[in-house]
């Protein structure tokens, strides 16, 4: 690893823990996300991690706080755009006719998404409009 790759790591590893710390699974491989993918059943929030500010203000803690409702996802994963290239890369191949964005959440019934939400929807909200977002798609689908 190189001393920027390293760097990147150690800046980026609170923004990682504040999603592993609520339950979410880190997907770091490509095939760490086809395994998910193949093998999941039920519902899925997968959460396209950033380190950008809409990312650690909006959608990291929108994610965490929609957990709060009475019906929420079986599984919770993660992929880190920038961070996790690859992964991330592979992740969006299961978004078709989603643009690629991040950060962006994504919630999948069977390893199909049936709901997404593009930074568009993240940033320039405010939390409660993006956990409203999230909840009204887990009512419907969870």
């Amino acid at each position: 690893m190189n001393p920027y790759e390293a760097y990147m790591k150690e800046i980026s590893q609170p923004m990682r823990d504040e999603l592993t710390n609520a339950g979410f699974t880190e997907l770091t491989t490509p095939e760490e996300v086809d395994g998910f993918i193949g093998e999941s059943e039920g519902t899925a929030l997968v959460v396209v991690n950033s380190v950008c500010g809409c990312a650690a203000g909006l959608a990291r803690p929108s994610a965490r706080e929609s957990l709060d409702f009475e019906k929420k996802p079986d599984h919770l994963v993660t992929v880190f755009a920038g961070q996790d290239r690859e992964a991330t890369s592979r992740m969006r191949d299961y978004f078709e006719g989603y643009e690629p964005s991040s950060p962006s959440m994504a919630l999948l019934k069977n390893g199909q998404v049936v709901h997404f939400i593009p930074r568009e929807e993240i940033e320039d909200h405010e939390v409660e409009e993006i956990v409203e977002n999230l909840t009204k798609a887990y009512k419907q689908y969870c």
